[in-house]
């Protein structure tokens, strides 16, 4: 159950065994069901989440009842709503299980003693944020300034595998274009090849 979590730390930081073995100890394994939901918007956001199995997506609702989607999170992920999280705030985010899912859940609580005893699990949540700012530079840059073929494009690059694994109407949805559009760019990307 832990094997992609390790898998990732160990990418951006080196921890022993007995560190790692100590940081089982901090996580709750959760499975979700398709369609069932982590967080609700509204609610405080209680946990970090990562993603051992399946995809999550957050999401909010306007006035209008349309879905705006700001991230997936796919094996290897992590996803929650940060603001929440650090600040004990209500959530502006749905969290929901695309697909029958595997998580490993950090508290508050958890995730500040587990980076007090394990110093190296603090850089690679340091990392983890620092790099999650830089993608959401990037996730803005793109949204005024890159046309609906580059987004689709480069949803590929950051996603791999996501457009077969996510409804047409959900990626719409995250990169801001209307189903129709993006229909009409899958198209012309086909047309192409």
């Amino acid at each position: 159950m832990f094997q992609q979590l390790f898998k990732s730390i160990q990418e951006k930081v080196m921890l022993t065994q007995e560190e790692m073995e100590l940081c089982k100890t901090f996580f709750i394994p959760k499975k979700l069901r398709k369609k069932q939901t982590l967080l609700q918007e509204g609610d405080i956001c209680i946990y970090n989440a990562f993603i051992e199995k399946g995809i999550l997506r957050s999401f909010s609702m306007d006035e209008k009842g349309n879905e705006h989607i700001v991230q997936f999170a796919i094996e290897g992920w992590w996803i929650t709503d940060l603001s929440s999280f650090l600040t004990n705030s209500n959530s502006i985010y749905t969290i929901e299980a695309l697909e029958d899912s595997e998580l490993l859940l950090l508290t508050t609580a958890a995730r500040e003693s587990l980076m007090d005893k394990i110093p190296m699990f603090e850089r690679y949540q340091r990392l983890l944020l620092q790099n999650a700012y830089i993608a959401n530079q990037a996730r803005i840059n793109s949204a005024l300034t890159e046309t609906a073929e580059e987004k689709y494009i480069n949803l590929g690059i950051a996603y791999p595998g996501i457009v077969k694994r996510v409804p047409q109407h959900m990626i719409a949805s995250y990169l801001g274009l209307k189903p129709e559009t993006l229909s009409r760019v899958r198209k012309q990307i086909n047309n192409r090849r």
